[in-house]
């Protein structure tokens, strides 16, 4: 019953607060992963009947890798503690995204920047206005809050972490792993439901090829916590050219799908060189999809290559991706060298028409 001090509120207020008691107790079904996600297994996982704010939006379009979809999925069913590593535009936290979206799972990101800070994780006193009065009074972060709910907590870029903020996270690694806050003298016990996941472009070795500049070497000791490390690689041809029709469905013709092969042929081509080290660069599966979208906006394949992946390359390089785009579309790239002044070959620019 309310009481007569207690405002009224509105049904729809009611309505999220009964929803989120609901999802606090945690999951309240079994679902069929071959149902859900679409591929042959058996296993059967729990999820929630409702949906909150904080579950992701689905996406019909996503492509599921089976491998990495049951090492997340062991996270969800089994308590594991999941790292998810590969190469940059892979969809990696999308992945995790689009399982919790499944399961109706809440589920929250955290950028792992070096700007987040322990205050950021763990909490710290504020000045808030209580009755009209200013008070201090201890604000959670995002680990105590989490800890607390039945949430997926993803820390992105985990291998940009700065090394204090790391020694936070490694309690939490543990299954049953409690949480101290020193600054209340309260120990946090996580819910039976907390999950958590990690996304790496390394996997904890620090910047080795050159790509991935203000990652970390991770501690040993930290890495060893890490249940399951899943993998995700480029998509064969065929399921990434599904994608690309997926978001942007005006390319489903005749033409838009013989250009798609092309481009995914190009993508595969720049690999290729950067596994051979003619690139130091390579288009990952974001890229071709932002290839295809402005394909939509300047109706200029070449044009749209040029402004979304040749621009972003060394000049150097940019002869040996104009030869894989020759052979790919058969049609000559013109590429635009700058000449710095005072060149030793003399040569006066060309005047540009």
């Amino acid at each position: 019953m309310r009481s007569m001090n207690e405002p009224e509120r509105k049904p729809d207020e009611r309505e999220n607060d009964m929803t989120t008691e609901r999802a606090m107790e945690g999951p309240d079904r079994i679902v069929s992963v071959r149902e859900r996600f679409g591929f042959d297994s058996n296993l059967m996982v729990p999820a929630f009947s409702e949906r909150d704010a904080h579950v992701p939006d689905l996406d019909e379009a996503y492509r599921f890798n089976p491998e990495v979809t049951l090492a997340i999925l062991a996270g969800f069913t089994r308590n594991r503690r999941v790292m998810v590593q590969g190469l940059h535009g892979t969809g990696k936290s999308t992945h995790i995204e689009q399982v919790a979206a499944r399961l109706n799972w809440p589920c929250v990101r955290v950028n792992l920047d070096g700007h987040i800070s322990r205050l950021d994780l763990v909490g710290k006193d504020a000045i808030v206005v209580r009755d009209g009065r200013q008070v201090t009074e201890f604000q959670e972060g995002i680990v105590p809050w989490a800890l607390q709910r039945p949430v997926a907590l993803i820390f992105d870029e985990y291998d940009a972490g700065r090394p204090d903020v790391m020694f936070v996270i490694q309690r939490i690694l543990e299954r049953d792993g409690n949480f101290t806050l020193l600054d209340q003298n309260r120990v946090i016990r996580p819910h039976p439901h907390f999950r958590l996941f990690a996304t790496t472009n390394t996997i904890g070795l620090g910047n080795l090829n050159g790509l991935y500049h203000g990652t970390q070497m991770l501690n040993h000791a930290q890495m060893d916590r890490w249940n399951v490390v899943a993998t995700l690689n480029y998509l064969p041809r065929e399921e990434e050219a599904g994608i690309v029709l997926a978001r942007v469905p005006e390319m489903d013709d005749e033409a838009g799908r013989q250009l798609v092969d092309s481009m995914i042929s190009m993508a595969a081509l720049t690999r290729k060189g950067f596994a051979s080290g003619d690139l130091s660069t390579l288009m990952s599966p974001r890229t071709v999809i932002d290839w295809a979208e402005n394909c939509q906006i300047f109706r200029d394949p070449a044009l749209a290559f040029r402004l979304t992946f040749l621009n972003k390359c060394d000049e150097a390089e940019r002869p040996v991706v104009a030869e894989y785009y020759q052979r790919c579309f058969d049609v000559e790239l013109r590429v635009e060298l700058r000449v710095e002044p005072g060149s030793d070959d003399g040569d006066e620019p060309e005047p540009r028409t």
